[in-house]
Order: C-alpha cells, then structure tokens, then sequence
C-alpha cells in the first residue's frame, strides 16, 4: 500500500498543473458534482497533492472557468466576429456565423460543465468577462439581422440566451450518450437556423 502511495506520489510531482486541469475537465464533464477526492482520483494523484496545487474547489473550478473563458474568446477571434460585425456584409456575416457556432460546439464540448455551474456564474471577474464576451455576441447577432440571415422579430439578446440554451443541450446530450459527437454541429445548427434564421418570403 506504501509502495503504491509512493508511485503515485512520483507521478503527481511530473504531473503539471496544467494536466491536473486536463483530467479534472474530463471527469468533471462525466460527473459536474466530482468532489476533490474524486477528481484526484482521476488525475491519478492524492487530495493533499491535488490541494497544493488549489486550496479549494472553487478555486479548481474558477480556474477552470478563466481556461474556459479564454478558448471562448479565441473562438471569437478565430471567427473574424468582430470584423465581419462591422462590415454589416451578409456573406461576411454568414461565414462568421458558421465559423463561432462551430467553435462554441467545440468549447461546450470541452467545458460544458462550466456552463451551470454556480462558482463561474457568480464569481465578479468571470461575470465580467462573460458579460463583455456575451455582448459582442449580441451586437454580431444584431449585425446578422441587419444583414437579413437571422429573424428581425427576435431580439438578439434571446437569440444569444438559445444559442446558449442549445450548447447545454449539447453538453448534456453528449454526457447522456443520446447523440453521437459527430452529429452535434449539423444538430445544433439546423435546431438553430430553423428557429432563428430569416425565411424567405413565398
């Protein structure tokens, strides 16, 4: 028992805290209410290692959230959002579309446990950044109805709230098994455009 103590010991010491993070995102999108134990457990280490890397859960769990908050801002860099808000051009537009709604499929697939969790949504400097991520997603919804690819009847907020609404489908639809990983993106894109997107008049 010793012996195993020690090995595993030797293996926390090689292991990052970036690769805590790792394994702790993994089990955490299996199980969003794994306590310390069990998310040590998972990264192979003891609690007492897992605690010196963060003092707490919420600690774990915030820091979970600015990674999180950081690849959401990525996707909207990589996306060319605000560019192609600014050129209210529809083409423009309708690439940008694709390209985010396919990169927040991505983050919610890695971080979907963040999405309801109580620690991220409250704690002031990760609501900020929500906030300030959030509302250049709304003023580049704006944009597309302007542009005439999304329903001008909906205000761009709620079209925000069910895009987020369809990512903790896919969250949950994934940790359930119901649907397989490869279908997610043509799934929550035709749930999203059948509601959302402009029809064209007969």
């Amino acid at each position: 028992m010793r012996h195993e103590s020690l090995i595993r010991e030797c293996c926390a010491m090689a292991m990052s805290r970036a690769q805590i993070m790792s394994a702790a995102i993994r089990h955490l999108n299996e199980n969003p209410l794994a306590s310390m134990a069990q998310l040590a457990e998972a990264a192979g280490i003891s609690r007492a290692t897992l605690h010196r890397q963060f003092s707490s859960r919420e600690e774990l769990m915030l820091a979970l959230g600015h990674r999180a908050h950081e690849q959401w801002e990525q996707v909207q860099e990589r996306s060319g959002l605000v560019d192609a808000t600014a050129s209210g051009d529809r083409e423009v537009i309708g690439k940008a579309l694709d390209a985010m709604l396919g990169g927040l499929i991505a983050v919610a697939d890695a971080y979907g446990f963040g999405l309801t969790d109580y620690a991220m949504l409250v704690d002031p400097e990760l609501k900020r950044r929500s906030d300030e991520l959030e509302e250049r997603e709304i003023a580049f919804y704006a944009a597309a109805q302007r542009a005439g690819l999304l329903r001008a009847d909906l205000p761009a907020r709620w079209i925000s709230s069910t895009v987020y609404g369809l990512l903790v489908a896919v969250r949950e639809s994934l940790r359930r098994g119901d649907v397989a990983r490869r279908d997610v993106p043509r799934l929550l894109l035709t749930t999203f455009e059948d509601g959302a997107a402009r029809r064209e008049e007969p």
